[in-house]
């Protein structure tokens, strides 16, 4: 009997160590996309069309704000602490750049759309700056927006959190030149001016 039961307990021992490996795996090989993608492996491709809905309720695709250079972070309003910091730090960059922020599009997409109402983030993207646009979709039509810009995003089951789960994504912003074309990343939390020089570069390819 205890021979069985510590064949059990090695047995789900190795289970719970293969699933880690699988996620550690799964977010490496996303991260690394962006990183083949920024050194100039032209294989490896980010960005294309979507449908989603803005935080006004419109409904929108990558078309409407191909027109101007796109700013794009991926995350959540229940993001404890990622989120807010960053979009914090994009506020202070737009505040920087003056009157040139205004040549840039500023998108904030959840991965959580099952919490992240329209109402949710409405109100989320107040907090913020007038620039920042809000967008969610159904569960479908944000599967599609994550395998285009291959950010990682994953449910993480955590008691202590707001309806007992976090959501596990890619903590970077993404910059794409008019008409959609994957031009780099800001880390989290790259230098302030690191972070506004590549905003200026971003705006220099305006044609």
């Amino acid at each position: 009997m205890k021979k069985s039961l510590r064949i059990l307990l090695w047995g789900l021992v190795i289970l719970m160590a293969a699933a880690l490996a699988f996620m550690i795996f799964n977010w490496y090989r996303q991260e690394l996309s962006v990183q083949q993608t920024q050194s100039g492996d032209t294989g490896v491709q980010i960005g294309g069309d979507f449908h989603l809905t803005d935080h006004t309720g419109k409904a929108v695709t990558a078309a409407d704000f191909t027109d101007k250079p796109m700013v794009i972070y991926f995350g959540y309003t229940f993001c404890p602490d990622v989120c807010p910091t960053t979009l914090s730090e994009m506020t202070l960059w737009v505040e920087e750049l003056g009157d040139e922020a205004d040549k840039l599009n500023y998108l904030f997409i959840t991965v959580d759309p099952e919490r992240d109402t329209q109402e949710a983030m409405s109100y989320y993207v107040s907090a913020f700056f007038p620039q920042l646009v809000g967008l969610r979709g159904t569960p479908e039509e944000t599967t599609d927006v994550i395998k285009a810009y291959r950010v990682y995003a994953k449910k993480v089951e955590d008691e202590s959190a707001d309806s007992n789960y976090v959501m596990d994504h890619t903590a970077s912003v993404y910059l794409m030149k008019q008409g959609n074309v994957f031009s780099g990343t800001i880390a989290y939390g790259e230098d302030h001016d690191n972070a506004v020089g590549k905003l200026r570069k971003l705006i220099a390819t305006i044609k």
